[in-house]
């Protein structure tokens, strides 16, 4: 344990602004393009020589599938649109109440949240997976976990000398932090993969999105222990945690997991899907005290703050099992109609033992089968969106009105 936390304050020492000039973005930062004979156009291009951030990454994914939305909007019936996984059934009263009750306090939120929100999270932990001995101050609300995981490496200090590990297939995301940070990037689900490589940080995402894939506890403990041997970060995607279908999901904190040692480790929750609290921007991390408290401080001279009537819902939420048993119940119907209706239209559904996809296959090339869908109104997310594995899949969501599910259901087998 000595030389993890060794490893942690060299990796937490370091600086977290790189320089623009620096050797591993220089040559990737796009140039001025336009350069203007007046003063103010010369001061702008002095400016922008630097380089734009946007040149470091892709194509935003979902603009390129803007074609295949149009032809699907002409269907008759209208678009039933399957491709993001946004919550479309309406926020709990419960969680409304507890937002408007404190609408009208003026000052600044604590960038650690409230010790109410940071027990609620440690008791649902608990009393929905199992998780034990976390302290509440080991709880940081975060806006969002998309902003968390893209921002991650680099609040952690890691830069071009660094290898952060993301799976083969993933949440784009994992690999845009990366990108922002300018660390190295490998794909890689196996440790074998790594070779004599020490990353500096390895995401694990169960279950998975896209494809809903859970890892067992066996899996997620030589992850475990590999990152104990080599001084490494581990940072859990555990979003889809309460949305399980088929088998056990567990958390990397569970006790058979990190046997009840987090040192190393971070787990990172959402309230978008159970919850139903995509537009509230509402999710946490936790684990290891250490790497938790370095955020906090981090984001607290960043001005990271969730507003605190965010942070009064979030506790309502995490104090409520009643509402996400029902949403969980509303998932589980629409994914039976959808998945049958999937089969018999010829596609094989692989893996999707949790989540809220169904990661689809026709055997062909994923954007053949994505303008397919979209000739039946029916839109996709493509699954090289998430990796060169995921060339001939689609991710089709669950997130759509009973209504919306029994449309692409009946259109698919007609």
């Amino acid at each position: 344990m000595e030389r993890l936390r060794q490893r942690q304050c060299r990796i937490l020492r370091r600086p977290r602004l790189a320089r623009w000039g620096d050797q591993g973005r220089q040559g990737r930062l796009r140039p001025a393009v336009h350069r203007r004979a007046t003063a103010d156009g010369q001061r702008v291009a002095e400016l922008t020589a630097r380089g734009r951030v946007s040149s470091l990454l892709p194509e935003f994914p979902w603009d390129t599938i803007a074609s295949a939305k149009a032809r699907a909007a002409e269907h008759p019936g209208g678009i039933v649109d399957l491709s993001v996984g946004t919550p479309v059934d309406p926020v709990d009263p419960l969680i409304r109440s507890a937002l408007s009750a404190v609408a009208e306090i003026p000052g600044y939120p604590t960038t650690h949240g409230t010790p109410e929100l940071r027990d609620a999270a440690v008791e649902a932990l608990k009393r929905r997976f199992g998780i034990t001995g976390i302290s509440s101050a080991a709880v940081l609300p975060v806006i969002g976990t998309k902003e968390l995981i893209a921002g991650l490496p680099r609040l952690l200090g890691l830069g071009s000398q660094d290898l952060v590990v993301i799976p083969e297939v993933a949440y784009p995301t994992y690999e845009v932090g990366a990108l922002l940070a300018g660390t190295r990037i490998l794909r890689a689900d196996g440790l074998t993969r790594l070779g004599p490589e020490t990353p500096a940080l390895i995401y694990v995402n169960s279950p998975s999105n896209p494809t809903g894939k859970v890892l067992g506890v066996d899996h997620l403990r030589k992850v475990v222990e590999f990152a104990r041997e080599r001084n490494v970060i581990v940072a859990s995607d555990e979003c889809y945690l309460g949305l399980t279908w088929e088998g056990r999901a567990v958390s990397i904190l569970d006790p058979e997991v990190s046997d009840g040692d987090h040192t190393g480790l971070l787990a990172i929750h959402s309230l978008s899907k159970t919850s139903n609290l995509a537009s509230y921007r509402a999710g946490f991390v936790t684990g290891d005290p250490a790497l938790v408290a370095e955020l906090l401080e981090v984001r607290k001279h960043s001005g990271m703050m969730l507003p605190f009537p965010i942070q009064s819902a979030m506790t309502a939420a995490l104090s409520d099992d009643t509402h996400e048993d029902r949403q969980r119940e509303r998932y589980r119907v629409r994914r039976e109609v959808l998945r049958k209706a999937l089969e018999q239209a010829g596609f094989r559904i692989d893996h999707s033992e949790a989540g809220l996809y169904l990661w689809s296959t026709r055997g062909e090339p994923c954007r053949v089968t994505l303008d397919w869908l979209a000739e039946r109104g029916i839109l996709a997310a493509p699954g090289e969106f998430y990796g060169p594995q995921g060339a001939e899949h689609v991710r089709i969501a669950l997130t759509a009105s009973d209504d919306r599910i029994a449309a692409a259901a009946a259109r698919l087998v007609a």
